[in-house]
């Protein structure tokens, strides 16, 4: 397996992921659209003994009494969820030098899933070079 590799928007968190990623999904919960600032945080699955960093390591903000969120101290990109209990952790899909290898397969906190969702992909659209000042 090619190791997966990912980090911050500002490159001072580094990862890489030497096993599989699994369980790919979005979630709407309220914890997890403050936490990511968006509609959904969108993550992806990997054994904690998997991932490695290779340059910095995250900030860690405890979120719940058994939830563990990473993010980058300089730039503040959302990088981690973890259970304390569980062997495995989730990493933010956009994160990832290639996210669109990762597809989600399922919606969790469907119960706070904002009325635009079902809209998004209607809404019309643009390169973002096409809205860059020269």
């Amino acid at each position: 397996m090619t190791p997966v590799t990912g980090g911050c928007q500002c490159g001072a968190l580094r990862y890489r992921i030497t096993g599989p990623l699994f369980g790919a999904h979005i979630c709407h919960c309220r914890m997890c659209q403050k936490a990511s600032g968006n509609l959904f945080a969108a993550l992806v699955g990997v054994q904690k003994a998997d991932i490695t960093w290779l340059h910095g390591a995250p900030a860690v903000f405890r979120s719940s009494s058994v939830v563990s969120r990473g993010f980058c101290p300089s730039c503040g990109t959302p990088l981690t969820f973890a259970y304390d209990h569980t062997s495995h952790m989730n990493v933010s899909i956009g994160s990832l030098d290639a996210p669109a290898e990762v597809t989600p397969g399922v919606q969790y906190g469907t119960e706070s899933r904002l009325p635009c969702f079902p809209l998004l992909h209607t809404l019309p659209g643009s390169r973002t070079e096409d809205n860059v000042p020269p």
